[in-house]
């Protein structure tokens, strides 16, 4: 019974879709069959010989009705085949004319008129170049051939009566077509635009999102990369130390939990963003946890070196929380790589505070004094590209003449009050 239901639907779409065309036939038949009944019946002091000859007892009469009912039929596919109504509409005029002359001639061209206004709702202009100017030739001469045959003169009053009628049918028509083809475009214009406005914001949403998306990768692999690889130390240590220092190896092993609880914590509230939860909160690092993380590290076994060289403002004034939080990351990270790459290497944590215009922040290592545990995933240095770019620093990495590997990043201030305010010299 559900498949039976398309087809009528579709159907009664196509039949809906139709009704103009029927209407406009319609309205034309009846406009033309009640002034062809109307005639006969004016009143008869004004009543000539033409009209009574197109009563309904005399044959011509009926011919009129003919050449009518033809035209009304034709333009039920006015729509459709535009071009071709028209051309059959045109016609009836000028066979009325030869065949029936007489008063009934302006009755057979008002279908031509709703065949104009169809052509110029359904087609294009440049199609239209040559099809009108033949339609107001061809009603043009049926008018001249009426009159003529109706006993009007033929001089040149006539023949400029008969290009004002084939103006007229035509012209008015047109110019409606015309302005209601112009609003149907207009229209269609204006749903297209907003469909293209529509799918250019779901593009836009969609790369929002795939940013958010990568943002909260790196994250991820930020957070699992420090921890876990500072788990995989502190568990070589308690491989170690379990037999010959069983305190140590206890503390070691405290050391791991409180690792795996921060990872746990840090994952939380990176999936908290991803499901846009409102109660998970997650805390924003800055320049000052870099020395927490340092230590950290150092108290998992690596040889870690921090040096802060400062002035007596604050630490990491004029950097943003963004830039603090990259600048974080990119020490994250580098520790995280070289624990991987550099086994037992010496590290080194500089933060040089001291240019007015940049903070520099620089983590290196003397080179692996253990094997090297195999090729990362290699998303570290391009997240750290990344965010660089987000805040508009720099960051640069490579390897050291000692063989070891050093990454710099170079975070620029924001302007303050002052520097906009200065003159300049």
């Amino acid at each position: 019974m559900k498949g039976s239901r398309v087809p009528t639907t579709t159907s009664s779409h196509r039949a809906l879709s139709h009704v103009p065309e029927v209407v406009s036939a319609l309205v034309s038949g009846a406009l033309t069959i009640g002034g062809l009944l109307a005639l006969p019946l004016l009143d008869a002091a004004e009543l000539d010989e033409s009209i009574v000859s197109v009563s309904p007892v005399g044959a011509a009469w009926w011919m009129v009705l003919a050449l009518i009912l033809s035209q009304t039929v034709a333009l039920l596919w006015a729509s459709r085949l535009s071009l071709v109504v028209l051309s059959v509409v045109a016609l009836v005029p000028l066979v009325h004319a030869i065949v029936v002359p007489g008063v009934t001639f302006s009755l057979t061209t008002v279908a031509v008129s709703f065949g104009v206004f169809w052509a110029a709702l359904r087609q294009p202009p440049r199609r239209l170049r040559v099809a009108l100017p033949v339609v107001v030739l061809v009603v043009t001469a049926a008018q001249a051939i009426n009159d003529v045959c109706s006993g009007a003169p033929l001089d040149i009053a006539t023949g400029a009566t008969a290009v004002v009628q084939g103006l007229v049918v035509v012209g008015v028509p047109l110019v409606i077509g015309l302005f209601f083809s112009a609003r149907h475009d207009a229209r269609v214009s204006r749903d297209r635009e907003v469909l293209a406005l529509k799918r250019e914001r779901d593009a836009l949403v969609q790369a929002a999102i795939s940013r958010e998306r990568m943002a909260m990768s790196r994250e991820l692999h930020d957070i699992a990369a420090h921890h876990i690889s500072g788990i995989a130390l502190l568990a070589s240590a308690i491989y170690r130390q379990v037999d010959v220092d069983p305190e140590a190896a206890k503390l070691a092993a405290q050391q791991v939990r409180a690792q795996s609880k921060t990872v746990l914590d840090d994952l939380r509230s990176v999936i908290g963003l991803l499901r846009d939860e409102s109660e998970s909160s997650r805390s924003v690092e800055t320049l000052a946890a870099v020395r927490e993380l340092v230590e950290l590290r150092r108290s998992a076994g690596t040889a870690m070196e921090f040096v802060l060289l400062t002035t007596e403002r604050e630490l990491g004034s004029g950097v943003g929380p963004l830039g603090q939080l990259v600048a974080y990351r990119m020490v994250q990270e580098a520790l995280a790589n070289a624990s991987t790459h550099a086994p037992g290497a010496n590290c080194r944590v500089e933060i040089d505070d001291r240019e007015p215009g940049h903070l520099s922040v620089l983590v290196s290592n003397d080179g692996a004094h253990a094997p090297d545990l195999g090729p990362g995933g290699g998303f570290g240095l391009v997240g750290m590209r990344e965010r660089a770019e987000l805040v508009g620093a720099k960051v640069y990495y490579g390897a050291t003449e000692g063989g070891g590997w050093e990454v710099r990043l170079t975070i620029p201030r924001d302007a303050t009050i002052g520097d906009l305010t200065e003159e300049p010299t």
